[in-house]
């Protein structure tokens, strides 16, 4: 099948790279000519296990096309997949702009039947203004062409995007007529065989799917995280609760691990754009609220727990920090708890020396070069005369460090772990203050 890909962020390389990989010709199309060029090359800018191997192998197959020009794309696919960004305005809404964009150039540039499909994580009703969009350009014209409108949310996790592409869990269509929903069957037959994974259904409940698992996560995390203060003032271990509690199957274990909050570009988003939604509609939804205001006062906990430790003024202090991404195996910074925790210490005069496996070149583009930041490319060599390692992401070369010799290294033997890695013993035993969330 010819599939074009309008949009080569994290969603739309993903979707184009594996659908490729499945035998697909597919062309990914983006206005940004450097990043196209560099695809092109085999050069991916997001780090993404897997995804670089899959875009060369196809690149050099033949079957991964890049481009700039959005009239070569439309012409090119039977189905056209809309991945651009929709980032959160002012207000907390979802800025459609990009994607009604794509829409119109559709339908001035369509020249034969396609299903347009909205990959981008939207607002309930998207698809009907797609589809608005793309008529008002083809009357523009003064032709009449037919197409299909699918919402199809992407259920993505950043470090395992392409394993959940695929081998999915589900895969949602919304449509409106049974065509449609056919044609994207066999569009997603390679990643359906076992079992049934297709849910068809109305655009407007994919379009709310979508959210509403995203925000059941996020609730689940600042539920946790909540619980966690409540255990820590009461000298209870929460990760004895939290195997009680993940015993039950009607729970699980599942995304109930306290920590020092949740990041990047999907939870927090998500929240404010349902918020939003909520707003609009004159619906009080003080759930949502109290999930986002958990979370924001959680990416607080590592900077109080530093200043117990420490005091408030840090002038002169060494503070070392583990992990500057959202989450292991990504280099996605976006509203990580570590930038939280770096510009708190900044403020109170410190000076950061941090370790990530992935996120050191992230962390230069956003912080720029400054005499209170330095990056190191070994986690040892980041706690060297530090005052207190802080823990702000869980990475596996995290996960068995060399106590004795952690000790040698830092000035002051403190560990405040953001994201409860170690059976608390162990550290104490090399020496350590040690100081988790949630734990006495």
């Amino acid at each position: 099948m010819r599939v074009t890909l309008v949009g080569t962020g994290y969603v739309g390389l993903v979707t184009g790279a594996c659908l490729a990989q499945a035998g697909n010709l597919v062309m990914c199309v983006d206005v940004d000519a450097a990043k196209i060029s560099g695809l092109r090359r085999g050069e991916i800018s997001i780090h993404e296990p897997d995804l670089p191997e899959i875009v060369r192998h196809n690149i050099a197959g033949g079957r991964l096309l890049f481009s700039t020009d959005i009239a070569e794309g439309v012409g090119h696919g039977e189905f056209v997949f809309i991945a651009v960004g929709t980032p959160p305005d002012e207000d907390g809404s979802a800025d459609l702009r990009h994607v009604l964009e794509v829409a119109r150039a559709v339908g001035q540039y369509m020249e034969r039947p396609c299903t347009v499909i909205n990959k981008s994580t939207v607002p309930v009703g998207t698809a009907r203004r797609v589809r608005d969009r793309i008529l008002e350009a083809q009357a523009a014209r003064g032709v009449e062409i037919p197409f299909s409108v699918v919402s199809n949310p992407e259920f993505l996790k950043e470090g395992a995007a392409v394993a959940d592409f695929m081998k999915p869990d589900r895969i949602i269509v919304g449509v409106d007529t049974p065509e449609a929903a056919e044609r994207m069957r066999a569009l997603y037959a390679p990643f359906n065989r076992s079992r049934d994974r297709v849910i068809v259904m109305d655009p407007e409940s994919a379009e709310m799917a979508k959210y509403a698992a995203n925000v059941m996560l996020a609730t689940r995390i600042s539920l946790m995280n909540e619980l966690a203060g409540l255990a820590e003032r009461l000298g209870v271990d929460i990760e004895k609760v939290r195997v009680v509690i993940g015993s039950d199957p009607r729970i699980g274990f599942d995304f109930i691990y306290p920590g020092c909050g949740y990041g990047g570009s999907c939870f927090p988003k998500d929240v404010r754009a349902l918020k939003h939604v909520a707003r609009q509609l004159g619906y009080d939804v003080p759930l949502l609220h109290a999930v986002e205001s958990v979370n924001d006062a959680q990416k607080k906990v590592l900077e109080r727990k530093l200043a117990e430790a420490l005091g408030e003024d840090l002038s002169g202090r060494r503070i070392a920090v583990w992990g500057l991404s959202f989450k292991p195996n990504t280099d996605d910074m976006r509203e990580a708890p570590s930038r939280a925790l770096v510009e708190a210490v900044w403020n109170r005069g410190g000076t950061v020396q941090a370790h990530d496996p992935a996120a050191m070149e992230e962390a230069r583009r956003i912080f720029g070069t400054r005499p209170d930041l330095v990056l190191h490319g070994d986690p040892y060599q980041a706690c060297e005369g530090a005052d207190a390692l802080v823990i702000c992401t869980e990475w596996q070369v995290f996960r068995s460090p060399d106590f004795p010799y952690l000790r040698q290294c830092m000035r002051q033997p403190l560990i405040i772990d953001g994201r409860n890695l170690y059976d608390p013993a162990i550290p104490r035993q090399a020496g350590f203050v040690y100081h988790a969330i949630g734990r006495p």
